[in-house]
């Protein structure tokens, strides 16, 4: 099967936009040309001067499958992905039963391989059950198919248990993604420890909850040489710990949300549970650090944290929610919005924290538009402006603080392997 992408807005290595012409057979990409290709039977898609981009990878997501189907599901989670440009989703092993055992990540695998949407790639716990008591199967887990270990939705709370993680994982060549909180200091929180806490009687979570395993963890790391990422950055003092340990050579990558980047503690607007997140809304000092290190290479890629919950669950205010917000189909739009649309960053660097370099950093096949790359390809309308409505969601979540927010640059096509998931007209 051929596809040919006529007249696609295409950033070149030096981050500038030129039009190409992008061919597809068999679902790899096979030339990206300035002149016409010559007429060849198959699929034409006029981009009428949309960018196109490598295919968004996410590499921190929660589709909640097996176990919490209410709150969505391995499809419609990749349907989500999908509308959000992104190609290949990595998901959480905090379900139920969780993804401890080889026969759930298979499991995961097959429901993917039933969607056929997006590329879906499971991590599997470090500790049976997340309990933090014995380590999983790692060499089982990973010829199942699981890209690397994390206990996340906890932290792995004692030292020795997590050197013995990376210990096992560095002899697998396999990563170790750290969920990083002290539960000694969260316990009962809902916020950051702050403002909004002080102001509506609330117990908050403090910065070195986080920044606690984050330093403790990179010393782990230094020990047994195993490659650790770190999720969901909030801290100025996690961004200061990764940076002195990637200057000394330790083997750490980092990630930081949409959220984290736009929002602190201060624009919560009251006791509305949709601004309940893990790690929570910190301050404006957090934030301005996370976009510093996001910019001069700290923190590697950029991820949403998707994670759904159900109305009735959100319901229940900010103290008793479940943490979590959704993010596959706003977080391309909110970024070029808020940084690239008013020139504080450059557009080729948010397309490369989205897609080379989360590639890089799980050494993906993916994540480029060369000749013998996988045509998982992202079309976006920098120009179309809309406003945020979570009714239109494909996920099941419509849990965003987001809502009414008029953004630009959204995804208008999604293809996989060359294969067209989801575009917006249909």
């Amino acid at each position: 099967m051929t596809v040919i992408i006529r007249n696609a807005s295409v950033l070149n290595k030096d981050g500038e936009l030129e039009v190409k012409h992008i061919v597809v057979q068999d679902g790899i990409i096979t030339a990206v040309e300035s002149e016409l290709p010559a007429e060849e039977s198959g699929e034409i898609v006029d981009a009428e001067g949309k960018l196109l981009v490598p295919g968004l990878i996410d590499m921190h997501v929660h589709l909640r499958e097996p176990g919490f189907e209410h709150k969505e599901t391995i499809e419609t989670g990749a349907r989500s992905a999908a509308k959000g440009g992104f190609t290949t989703i990595a998901c959480m092993p905090n379900t139920r039963p969780v993804t401890d055992t080889p026969e759930i990540v298979e499991l995961v695998k097959e429901k993917a391989r039933e969607a056929g949407l997006v590329k879906v790639l499971p991590y599997a716990a470090i500790t049976k059950n997340e309990l933090g008591r014995e380590l999983t199967d790692f060499a089982a887990l990973k010829e199942a198919g699981a890209i690397g270990f994390t206990d996340d939705g906890v932290g792995v709370q004692t030292a020795q248990m997590m050197k013995d993680a990376m210990k096992l994982a560095a002899s697998l060549d396999m990563p170790v993604i750290a969920h990083c909180e002290d539960d000694s200091l969260v316990e009962g929180c809902a916020v950051n420890e702050g403002t909004f806490a002080t102001k509506h009687g609330l117990k908050g979570i403090p910065n070195e909850s986080e920044a606690i395993h984050v330093g403790r963890d990179i010393l782990l790391a230094e020990a047994t040489n195993v490659h650790y990422h770190v999720c969901h950055v909030s801290t100025e003092q996690s961004v200061r710990l990764i940076r002195q340990a990637k200057q000394i050579g330790i083997k750490v990558t980092a990630e930081v949300c949409p959220h984290h980047l736009l929002l602190s503690e201060e624009d919560i607007p009251g006791m509305d549970a949709n601004w309940k997140m893990n790690p929570p809304l910190r301050s404006r000092r957090d934030v301005e650090a996370c976009i510093e290190g996001l910019l001069d290479g700290t923190i590697d890629i950029i991820v949403t944290d998707h994670a759904p919950h159900s109305e009735e669950e959100k319901a229940k205010g900010m103290q008793l929610a479940p943490f979590g917000i959704v993010g596959f189909e706003t977080a391309f739009p909110l970024l070029y919005t808020a940084f690239v649309a008013t020139g504080k960053w450059d557009l080729s660097l948010l397309v490369q924290r989205m897609t080379a370099d989360p590639a890089r950093v799980f050494r993906l096949n993916t994540g480029s538009l060369t000749i013998g790359a996988p045509a998982d390809l992202t079309l976006i309308d920098l120009n179309e402006e809309q406003a945020v409505d979570p009714a239109a969601f494909a996920t099941k979540g419509r849990n965003t603080p987001f809502t009414g927010w008029k953004l630009k640059g959204w995804p208008v096509a999604t293809w996989v392997d060359g294969k067209a998931v989801w575009t917006q007209n249909n």
